[in-house]
C-alpha cells in the first residue's frame, strides 16, 4: 500500500508516482464533466432546439436525477461482480451515450441520453469510490478522499471552461465530443487495474444480503447520508443564485461570475487536499467538519452585504474551504462504518444522498425565492449550514 503525503509538491509527485490513483482521479472527474461541459451551452441548445424555458430545465437536471436513483444499485452491483469491470462498462458507455449527443436534434432523445449518460456516471462514482477506499485504510484513506475531493472542485472550474470555449469557438454540437474522453480511460482502467485492488475477498458468501442493510439503517448512516443531502443543498444555494444575484445587484457580467465560482472551487481543492486532515486529526473528524459549516454559514450570511469584487472572491474562497473540510471528511466517516466488501454500496448511497439533494436545492430554495428573494435563500441555507455545524459539535463531544 502506498503512503500519501499532504505537502503539495510531494503529493503531487507521490499522485505522479502511482498510475492506479491518477486513473482513479482522472475517471472520477467525469463526475463533475457531466453537467459542467454541458451546461454552458444549454442557452443555445435551448435556443436551436426552440425549447420552452421550463422544459429545458430538465435537459440540466436530467443527469442528476439518473445520479440520484442509479448510484446504490450500481454500488450494489460493483461489489458483487467487481468494481473494475463496473468502472470499465460504465466509462465505455459514457463515452457513447455523451458523444451520441452529437447527432441529435429533438428533445426527447436527447434529455435519454442524458439521462442515460447520468447512468454511466452513478456507475463510474460508485467503483471509483469503492475502489479508492478500498486501496487504502486509515489516515491514507482520508488523505486520497481529500485528494479526490480536490481533484473534483479543480474539475469544476477547467471543465466549464472548456465546454464554453468549445461552444463557442466552434459549436454547441461539439461539447458532446468531449465524452468520448471516457473510451480512452475505459482502457487504461482495464490495462492499469486489472484485477480489483481491495486487500479482502468479495466472494458472494461473505456479504450476506442483510447485512448492507443494517450498515444503511444504522443511526450514524442514516444522519451521514442525511447531512451529504443538506451540504448539496447548501453548496448549490451558491452555484446557482450568486451569478443571478450579482448581475442584478452589481450587473456583474459573466466573467466576473465565472471567477466567483472559480474561487469557491479552487478554495474548496486546496482544503481539501491539504488541510481537511491535518484539522480532523487535531480536532476530532466531527467537529473539524463542523467548522466547515459553520465557515459556509457564515460567508453565505455575508453575501447579501457585499458590493467589491475583491471581498466576493475572498468571501467565494472561504465558502470553498468550508465545503473543502466538510466532504472528505463525511465521506471518510461513511467508509469507516462499511466493511471493505460493501464500501462500494453504502458510498454509492452517500453519492446519491448527495445528487438527490443537489437535484432539491432549486426546488426548496427556489420556493423561498419567489416569495422571499434570493436574499432569503442565501439566510435560509446559512440557517441550515450553522444548525448542521452545531450538530456536529455535539456529536464532536463524544468522539
Amino acid at each position: 500500500m502506498r503512503k500519501l503525503s499532504l505537502s503539495p509538491t510531494v503529493a503531487f509527485a507521490a499522485i505522479a508516482r502511482n498510475p492506479q490513483l491518477m486513473v482513479l482521479m482522472a475517471a472520477g472527474s467525469l463526475t463533475t464533466m457531466t453537467g459542467a461541459v454541458f451546461n454552458p451551452a444549454l442557452g443555445e441548445i435551448k435556443h436551436q432546439l426552440q425549447l420552452a424555458p421550463e422544459i429545458g430545465g430538465y435537459l440540466a437536471a436530467a443527469h442528476v436525477w439518473a445520479l440520484g436513483l442509479f448510484s446504490l444499485p450500481l454500488g450494489i452491483l460493483s461489489d458483487r461482480v467487481g468494481r473494475v469491470k463496473v468502472l470499465v462498462v460504465s466509462l465505455l458507455c459514457y463515452a457513447v451515450f455523451g458523444a451520441a449527443g452529437v447527432t441529435v436534434d429533438n428533445f426527447l432523445p436527447l434529455i435519454a441520453l442524458r439521462g442515460c449518460l447520468g447512468i454511466a456516471t452513478a456507475g463510474i462514482t460508485s467503483a471509483s469510490l469503492g475502489l479508492l477506499t478500498s486501496m487504502y485504510e486509515g489516515e491514507e484513506r482520508a488523505k486520497a478522499l481529500g485528494y479526490a475531493t480536490g481533484t473534483l472542485t479543480l474539475a469544476g472550474i477547467v471543465f466549464p471552461l472548456l465546454g464554453g470555449g468549445v461552444g463557442y469557438f466552434f459549436h454547441w454540437r461539439y461539447i458532446f465530443c468531449l465524452y468520448a474522453i471516457g473510451l480512452p480511460l475505459a482502457v487504461l482502467t482495464a490495462k492499469i487495474l486489472p484485477q480489483p485492488p481491495e486487500r479482502t475477498s468479495v466472494k458472494t458468501e461473505q456479504r450476506p444480503k442483510h447485512k448492507l442493510w443494517q450498515v444503511l439503517g444504522r443511526y450514524q448512516t442514516i444522519w451521514l447520508l442525511l447531512t451529504l443531502s443538506l451540504t448539496s443543498i447548501v453548496m448549490y444555494s451558491v452555484v446557482f443564485y450568486t451569478p443571478q444575484y450579482f448581475k442584478d445587484t452589481i450587473n456583474a457580467n459573466t466573467l466576473t461570475n465565472s471567477l466567483v465560482l472559480a474561487s469557491r472551487a479552487l478554495g474548496a481543492a486546496i482544503i481539501s487536499a491539504f488541510g481537511a486532515r491535518k484539522l480532523s486529526q487535531s480536532l476530532g473528524l466531527y467537529k473539524a467538519t463542523a467548522v466547515g459549516f459553520i465557515m459556509m454559514a457564515l460567508t453565505l450570511s455575508t453575501i447579501p452585504f457585499l458590493r467589491e469584487i475583491s471581498l466576493i472572491m475572498l468571501a467565494a474562497v472561504g465558502f470553498g474551504a468550508g465545503f473543502g473540510l466538510i466532504l472528505p471528511n463525511l465521506y471518510d466517516a461513511l467508509a469507516s462504518l462499511a466493511p471493505s466488501q460493501l464500501r462500494s454500496s453504502v458510498l454509492s448511497a452517500g453519492a446519491g444522498a448527495g445528487f438527490i439533494g443537489q437535484s432539491f436545492c432549486p426546488i426548496v430554495l427556489g420556493f423561498i425565492v419567489k416569495n422571499n428573494g434570493i436574499e432569503a435563500a442565501f439566510y435560509t441555507a446559512a440557517s441550515a449550514s450553522i444548525v448542521i455545524g452545531m450538530l456536529l459539535l455535539v456529536f464532536g463531544s463524544q468522539e
